[in-house]
C-alpha cells in the first residue's frame, strides 16, 4: 500500500509565511496525532527541514533509487504524524525522530529491492564522510543500518549522533540542539562511534 499516497496533507510546499519560534513548533507538538489543525502546522513549519534532511539521505543513495527526497518526506511524515502516544519534547525530538525513520524507510525499500532481485549488486552507500581524510569504503545502506544498530547497543548517545550526522547530514551545532547535550560531546561522540563503526565495516581503526 502506497502511505504517501493516503498522507491527508496537501502537496507539499515551501512555506509561505515565516519560519515559527521553536515554543510555537513545540507547542503544535504537543497535539500531533490528536488534532488535525496541529498536524497542518507541524507540516508546514517544519516541511523545509524535512526537505533539507530527505535530501541529506537521498545522497546516501544511488541515482536509480525510485524514492525522491519528497516521496521520503511524505512517508516519513504519514509514519510521524500517526503516532499519537509520542509525546513529542520539541524541535529537535521531531527532527531526530524524522532521520531515524527516513533511515528506516531506505532500509525497507533496500530489503524490498534485495527480495525482489537477490542476484542483483548491491546499492553502494559512500562511508567515506565517516573520515574526510581516509579513503573509505563502499557498503550497502543495509550494512550501514546493522552496524549502527550493533552500536546503539554499545553506545545510544552516540550512535544517535551518526544517525543525524551521517545521514541527516546536520552540523555539530544542530546536533547539539537536537539532541540537548554541548557541541563538545557531540565531537567527542562522533569520533568514538567513526572508529568503531569503520572496525565494524571492514575499515582501518582511527587513531
Amino acid at each position: 500500500m502506497d502511505h504517501a499516497a493516503m498522507n491527508p496533507m496537501p502537496t507539499p510546499a515551501a512555506p509561505t509565511r515565516p519560519p515559527a519560534a521553536p515554543d510555537d513548533v513545540t507547542g503544535w507538538l504537543a497535539h500531533l496525532g490528536h488534532d488535525p489543525q496541529a498536524s497542518h502546522e507541524v507540516y508546514t513549519q517544519l516541511y523545509t527541514e524535512l526537505h533539507r534532511l530527505a535530501r541529506s539521505h537521498m545522497r546516501r543513495e544511488s541515482a536509480e533509487h525510485t524514492l525522491g527526497a519528497t516521496a521520503l518526506v511524505h512517508e516519513a511524515w504519514f509514519r510521524l504524524s500517526e503516532q499519537n502516544r509520542t509525546r513529542w519534547n520539541d524541535r529537535g525530538h521531531f527532527m531526530a525522530m524524522a532521520s531515524t525513520m527516513m533511515r528506516r524507510i531506505l532500509v525497507d525499500h533496500a530489503v524490498a529491492r534485495r527480495a525482489a532481485k537477490r542476484d542483483a549488486a548491491l546499492e553502494p552507500i559512500s562511508t567515506t564522510l565517516l573520515d574526510h581524510h581516509d579513503s573509505g569504503l563502499d557498503r550497502d545502506v543495509v550494512a550501514v543500518h546493522e552496524a549502527l544498530l550493533a552500536f546503539e547497543a554499545v553506545d545510544p548517545r552516540a550512535a544517535k549522533v551518526v544517525e543525524l550526522k551521517f545521514f541527516g547530514g546536520l552540523e555539530v551545532e544542530e546536533i547539539a540542539q537536537a539532541m540537548g547535550i554541548s557541541s563538545a560531546t557531540v565531537k567527542r561522540d562522533w569520533t568514538l562511534a567513526r572508529a568503531w563503526l569503520r572496525r565494524e565495516l571492514g575499515g582501518t581503526p582511527l587513531g
